[in-house]
């Protein structure tokens, strides 16, 4: 029987080590991988958190130096995110912040190039338009019309479309072309919820311009 078992296990034995020589060395790379993306996937994960954390806390600085005022800070502060954590959204939103920041410090170059970078580099689209809006305004305060009509002549996330509309209203009302600034503003009018406190404002340009913003909200009724 001892004899009988010894066999059997050799004969296991063997169909192992042929199994194995066959077979062994393809399933060594899967395993190597199946572990290594694993690995990989936790690294990327930790790295990830690792950059979001860091861009926080950047963004912390950035968030009190604009509370103070601190232009040079806030240079610091936004071009360390910049550079170091670019793709986070931490990033976006620290250039749109630091944008406005040093616009109010009357640093109007370096706020140009922050929201200039969110237009083009930002990571979100949301921060992209926002970008470009704010630059549109920029271009409006120094009368580059026909620039602040080039940023705003593009696609803008749906939420953002409405102010879109509005500040190319602007524009052309500078520009005098009354009825076409009319225009945009009733569409920018009719696309913005009524629980957006900004609608009201576009009721008072509508004003000026001889609409009443509530005939805008009446359906037209049809003569049988």
């Amino acid at each position: 029987m001892a004899k009988h078992l010894d066999l059997e296990e050799q004969e296991q034995l063997d169909q192992i080590k042929h199994f194995w020589a066959q077979w062994g060395n393809l399933i060594t790379w899967v395993l190597i991988v199946v572990f290594g993306a694993m690995a990989a996937w936790n690294g990327w994960n930790y790295w990830q958190r690792s950059q979001a954390a860091k861009a926080s806390a950047l963004y912390e600085v950035l968030q009190r130096a604009a509370m103070a005022g601190d232009a040079d800070k806030i240079e610091r502060a936004f071009n360390d995110m910049k550079d170091g954590f670019g793709g986070t959204t931490f990033a976006a939103q620290g250039a749109v912040l630091a944008g406005k920041a040093l616009f109010d410090a009357k640093k109007p170059d370096a706020a140009r190039a922050a929201l200039t970078w969110a237009m083009n580099d930002a990571s979100e689209p949301a921060y992209q338009g926002l970008a470009r809006l704010r630059l549109a305004g920029m271009d409006i305060d120094a009368k580059a019309y026909d620039q602040a009509l080039k940023l705003l002549d593009t696609t803008f996330p749906a939420a953002l479309q409405p102010l879109a509309m509005d500040r190319k209203g602007d524009v052309l009302a500078l520009q005098g072309k009354t009825e076409e600034a009319k225009s945009l503003y009733e569409q920018a009018w009719k696309a913005m919820s009524e629980r957006v406190e900004y609608r009201q404002l576009i009721e008072v340009k509508l004003a000026s311009l001889g609409v009443d913003a509530a005939t805008l909200a009446k359906p037209v009724e049809v003569t049988p």
